[in-house]
């Protein structure tokens, strides 16, 4: 069993957190996926780079079992996020376009009625978000937000996003990128540290979600 972590290089809110991950310790060079996306492996991790928008690559999940022989159990996006009001955030959220009936365009990806299941470590993973975020000094100036679901790509496997909002000049910094990929290391258990909201029905942690509001807000 193994889990996605993918990001594109078209998107800095994407690649940045991607690159602090990969200069964490342990990581491999992977196979290539449809000769176009480049992969790296930490543990039972699989990250994939791509270079579309981050909506525009469906089924990864069973591209990757099919190229690989290896289940995915998860998949976890990193994305930046947009918003009317321009104002700083990291988010989390599902994905789906559920609302959308048939015949409708799905404007960011998708399909009409479609969800992917939604990953259960969103809940613990905003706690710890919230404190990575207040320990790099990044609250209040950034507002830690779920979101609701409004886009692709479509999955089939437990989903999230996590983004970093609402304008280029936040997608672009390096401490909200760093707090991104210290996420991603730490809830994963890369570190050596158990994983966070190891959601196994035998193991399951429950927690209560952080307090956050729903934006109104798009991917963009």
């Amino acid at each position: 069993m193994v889990k996605l972590v993918v990001a594109t290089t078209v998107d800095p809110a994407s690649i940045c957190p991607a690159k602090e991950l990969l200069a964490k310790p342990g990581w491999q060079p992977g196979p290539t996926l449809d000769q176009s996306i480049r992969s790296f492996s930490n543990g039972d991790v699989r990250l994939l780079e791509h270079n579309k928008g981050i909506v525009e690559e469906d089924d990864l999940d069973q591209r990757w079992e099919n190229a690989t022989g290896q289940t995915v159990d998860e998949v976890i996006f990193l994305s930046k996020h947009t918003a009317v009001s321009n104002r700083p955030a990291l988010t989390i959220h599902p994905i789906g376009v559920p609302h959308l009936k048939e015949g409708d365009v799905p404007p960011q990806g998708g399909k009409p009625g479609w969800a992917a299941p939604p990953n259960p470590r969103m809940g613990p993973w905003m706690i710890l978000l919230n404190k990575i975020a207040e320990s790099h000094n990044l609250i209040p100036e950034f507002e830690i937000t779920f979101e609701a679901t409004h886009h692709g790509p479509v999955t089939t496997k437990p989903t999230m996003f996590i983004e970093i909002g609402s304008t280029e000049e936040y997608w672009r910094r390096l401490d909200a990128a760093q707090v991104v990929a210290l996420l991603v290391w730490e809830g994963l258990g890369l570190g050596g540290g158990p994983p966070v909201g190891n959601w196994s029905r035998y193991h399951m942690q429950v927690f209560p979600l952080y307090p956050s509001n729903i934006l109104g807000s798009s991917f963009g």
